[in-house]
């Protein structure tokens, strides 16, 4: 039983710096080099994004997740320009206006849809509302992979909504806070990061860093080269600019080099899908959702809730009245999985 606050499966956030990203930094640490970028990590990191990608793409560092959502959205789009995404994404939900702030005013409309993907027919409707300029005009569409439910878009449905905005004169953001785990989980597939990035349209991915084990980076990574036309500007105006930019770099260059990226991804995912089977098997819970990723979700009684809190088990409350998110990081383990599973059971058999 757990003694003190754990917050294993609160959020991959939680986790530490991985080995490969935190001996990246410690190398970075040894001597003088030039400032801004003009480092031999920055260098080497965007030839790695290069060869990840299969194509030659244009790559920017900041600092987290929320400026890197909002300054790509800032290239595609004008004040009176609109964006649409799901409801239930971060830029909606949990990014304090910052889209709208770093655009100058585009509005973000939200649309539902199954699994938090966005779809089709909704956004297709959505292009067509309003009354000529007394409606902000459609300017973009941001999708999340993996999404805040857990799931992952298709390369092919994620060409579907490309086509759609392209064909109406939108650019394609993809916020990616989870794009080593959504890839992941295709790699299984045999798809490639590129079939479900540039191949399926997207015109720019915010790529997270920060949940795959990398401290304080994140890189906004364009496919459409002409949208990042003085991008190193907004970067600058936006307080994202590190003038120590090798610390950001040498963990990207580590991480994408070794293909620690992709590892420590799988890694979580399948501590999660340890932990759904496990979860599966304890009376009167049931899954939301099967897990495509690091996260799953848990129908759950507020009173087993509660007492696993009590005993200092913290995660948070996410889909619908009982719907409860336990996430799984790249430092996972087996002994965590065993550890909580037995806790919930014991707590499910007192508190029933």
């Amino acid at each position: 039983m757990t003694s003190r606050a754990d917050y294993t499966f609160a959020s991959d956030n939680t986790a530490g710096i991985c080995p490969e990203a935190w001996a990246a930094l410690a190398a970075a640490n040894s001597h003088r080099v030039a400032s801004y970028g003009s480092d031999p990590w920055s260098e080497r990191a965007k030839q790695h994004f290069n060869a990840v990608f299969e194509t030659a793409c244009d790559v920017f560092f900041v600092f987290n997740g929320t400026a890197s959502n909002s300054l790509a959205l800032a290239a595609l789009c004008r004040s009176y320009h609109s964006i649409l995404c799901h409801e239930s994404s971060h830029i909606e939900a949990d990014e304090c206006g910052a889209p709208e702030f770093f655009t100058g005013g585009s509005k973000l409309i939200p649309l539902p849809g199954a699994g938090c993907k966005l779809q089709p027919e909704l956004v297709a409707s959505a292009l067509v509302r309003g009354h000529g300029v007394h409606y902000p005009k459609p300017g973009a569409i941001s999708l999340t992979q993996s999404t805040e439910w857990g799931t992952v878009y298709t390369p092919a449905e994620i060409r579907t909504l490309a086509d759609l905005a392209h064909a109406h004169g939108l650019h394609v953001h993809m916020d990616g806070a989870r794009f080593a785990n959504a890839s992941a989980a295709l790699k299984e597939r045999g798809v490639s990061p590129a079939d479900f990035t540039w191949r399926a349209g997207v015109d720019v991915l915010s790529f997270g860093g920060t949940k795959n084990g990398m401290h304080t980076t994140e890189a906004v990574v364009f496919f459409n080269r002409d949208l990042a036309r003085e991008f190193e500007y907004r970067v600058k105006q936006g307080g994202q600019l590190a003038s120590k930019m090798r610390f950001a770099a040498a963990q990207w260059d580590a991480m994408l080099g070794s293909g620690a990226w992709l590892r420590h991804g799988a890694r979580a995912n399948h501590r999660a899908r340890q932990l759904a089977d496990a979860v599966k098997q304890v009376p009167g819970l049931s899954l939301v959702l099967e897990p495509e990723v690091n996260g799953i979700f848990v129908e759950m009684p507020p009173a087993v809730f509660a007492a696993m809190e009590a005993r200092g088990w913290h995660f948070y409350k996410f889909i619908g009245e009982h719907g409860y998110r336990l996430m799984c990081a790249w430092d996972t383990t087996e002994e965590d999985v065993a550890t909580f599973i037995a806790d919930l059971r014991e707590t499910v058999g007192r508190v029933s």
